[in-house]
């Protein structure tokens, strides 16, 4: 994965570079070097962004379903 995908991920993500590292135990400063001449892209770390974003979908639209009263109106017709 080259730094403009990373880049990518990470704003699809909703991360700055900083919270990216916290969540890793690392320093920002650590991922900003990330994809820099001999500082290659951990191989991991696109898959872990990718199923961090699903992860993020699918709490924006269960969400989503608790706000809309779909779930309140389906376990009041099922008794």
């Amino acid at each position: 994965m080259d730094k403009d995908i990373f880049n990518a991920l990470l704003k699809k993500a909703e991360l700055s570079k900083k919270e990216f590292g916290e969540i890793l135990g690392t320093t920002g400063g650590t991922i900003s070097n990330w994809g820099n001449e001999d500082r290659e892209i951990p191989y991991w770390v696109e898959s872990w962004l990718i199923l961090y974003i699903e992860n993020l979908q699918c709490k924006k639209i269960i969400e989503a379903i608790k706000d809309s009263g779909v779930c309140t109106v389906i376990r009041n017709t099922s008794k």
